[in-house]
């Protein structure tokens, strides 16, 4: 359901809508590039979101956390795990809604060359840091904040810039923009369409501020591990 029907779904949903809106004769503006681009990327980063705190939910479901972390599993290999489940389901959504969007909308990221792999990167470390985020909040507080593993992600979607620009937002939230790194991301694959260039200032953007993300939240993935582990709450999980 996650890998296929629902991107499937989006992209089929998003396909029509920008076919519609390119028959409109929008001057400037290529409906099928910049929506199917953007569908495309945030599913990619709502998959490799998924994948980390997901997985971590499926072990507590099933009753599994326990046996984990009683072998000699390291906290750090335990995050690769999930990190490298991450790449593997974008791996696979991609070429999935890669294919279809071809077959469907003669839609080729190839058309780009490289430029797109780095922010595609870039996308995949934000997502696993957010699952990073989401897994430490459901660690602290229990099974009832993990509905936050499945709606945190929406919070940040309008300030991303995922399917505009971020000068349609109002001038007094646009800030809020610039402190995401998916925003740099979003702006970056908008700019690589239209000028078949590689913005090196967005991608710094988002580097920067993707490193800055991932060191702080895992530092309190670690951080709330060690309380839970502490106060004893691994237990209540299972």
């Amino acid at each position: 359901m996650d890998i296929f029907f629902w991107p499937v779904m989006e992209l089929l949903l998003w396909g029509f809508i920008s076919v519609y809106i390119s028959k409109l004769n929008i001057a400037g503006f290529n409906a099928v590039t910049v929506l199917l681009g953007a569908v495309i990327f945030w599913d990619l980063m709502s998959q490799s979101q998924r994948a980390v705190s997901i997985a971590f939910l499926e072990d507590v479901w099933e009753r599994n956390f326990l046996n984990i972390f009683v072998t000699p599993l390291r906290l750090s290999e335990f995050l690769a795990s999930t990190v490298i489940l991450a790449f593997v389901r974008i791996l696979m959504v991609g070429a999935v809604m890669s294919i279809l969007a071809a077959l469907f909308y003669q839609f080729n990221f190839l058309m780009f060359g490289l430029y797109l792999v780095p922010f595609m990167l870039n996308l995949l470390i934000f997502g696993s840091a957010i699952g990073l985020f989401t897994t430490a909040l459901i660690l602290r507080y229990g099974t009832s904040a993990q509905v936050l593993a499945f709606g945190l992600l929406f919070l940040v979607q309008p300030f991303s810039a995922v399917f505009y620009p971020v000068s349609a937002l109002p001038s007094a939230v646009q800030w809020i923009s610039y402190l995401i790194p998916s925003t740099y991301v979003f702006e970056g694959m908008r700019a690589v369409i239209a000028t078949g260039m590689l913005p090196t200032s967005l991608l710094l953007g988002a580097i920067i501020a993707n490193i800055i993300y991932f060191v702080g939240l895992s530092w309190y993935f670690y951080r709330s591990f060690a309380v839970v582990k502490n106060k004893g709450k691994l237990l209540k999980l299972d």
